[in-house]
């Protein structure tokens, strides 16, 4: 083992395509698109932000997962989820769910405000095998659940998931030892946060702009990290805010199509099967 620093540098720079999905949401996917079809285990990201109703309104209709994990973070607004296995609720500014799919499960996503600003992020991680068809868990956060550190002036850090200045973010059990760091940096203002060795890695930046290892990147612009143990971020001249997302590579191959992920084409087409045959897990009927 070794305390030595090794600072991370950037690979590439990527910046978020337009695009729309569910009932015609409008957002900005990064990871997913044809720039960066897939950062293993990292299957897609997409960032929402709008005050406008008519771009994010019709939310995301009942839809089936299989296979991997949706992450949901919202920075500011509200949503009302509901699935087959019973659960529900609403997803409030600063709130997380951490969605394990596994075995199947048929949810829905809707806006629970008509007017405002909804701004938050999903991103799809991938599983290994061994877990693909392990019966469905979330983890919900409220915002108050998060752990909030502020170690220098001008350095706001919410983590979620992973170790920084000796806190550990609440969510666990994720079998790609996850970091998920939301960074807000006033101008000038610099942090140095770990990433263990080996984690496929990137930073988001969602508002204003900040440098990276040294490289500028502006709004919507992914920064894809090359390996050490650490990455030095600086918030830009107005300031910046972003995500620093990690993960353990799964090295196992991949067979997706829309919202099932598995590892050869026969069990994506039986996860067709099954869901088309009502399979998938659902909530026992009480009464």
């Amino acid at each position: 083992m070794t305390d030595t620093v090794e600072r991370r540098k950037v690979a590439r720079i990527i910046r978020a395509m337009d695009t729309s999905d569910g009932a015609g949401v409008r957002l900005k996917r990064s990871v997913g698109s044809p720039a960066l079809e897939m950062l293993d285990p990292f299957l897609m990201l997409d960032s929402i932000s709008s005050d406008k109703a008519d771009d994010y309104i019709a939310g995301f209709p009942e839809h089936p997962h299989r296979g991997f994990e949706t992450v949901t973070y919202m920075v500011e607004g509200a949503m009302r989820h509901n699935d087959s296995i019973g659960s529900e609720g609403v997803l409030r500014s600063g709130g997380v769910q951490w969605m394990t799919a596994g075995s199947g499960i048929i949810h829905s996503e809707t806006p629970e405000q008509e007017a405002g600003l909804l701004q938050g992020f999903q991103l799809w991680i991938n599983l290994p095998a061994r877990d693909k068809m392990r019966r469905p868990r979330y983890q919900n956060l409220e915002a108050d659940q998060v752990v909030e550190i502020s170690p220098d002036r001008g350095v706001d850090i919410r983590l979620v998931a992973g170790k920084a200045f000796g806190k550990t973010g609440p969510v666990s059990g994720i079998a790609t030892k996850p970091v998920f760091m939301d960074v807000k940096l006033a101008a000038g203002a610099e942090v140095t946060l770990p990433v263990p060795d080996g984690h496929a890695a990137f930073v988001y930046v969602f508002i204003g702009d900040a440098e990276v290892a040294g490289r500028a990147v502006a709004t919507h612009h992914l920064a894809v990290l090359k390996d050490g143990n650490s990455v030095l971020l600086k918030g830009g001249a107005k300031g910046g805010r972003m995500l620093l997302i990690a993960a353990a590579p799964i090295n196992e191959p991949v067979a997706r199509h829309g919202p099932f992920v598995m590892n050869t084409r026969q069990e994506l087409m039986q996860a067709f099967e099954d869901f088309q045959k009502g399979r998938f897990v659902r909530a026992k009927a009480t009464g």
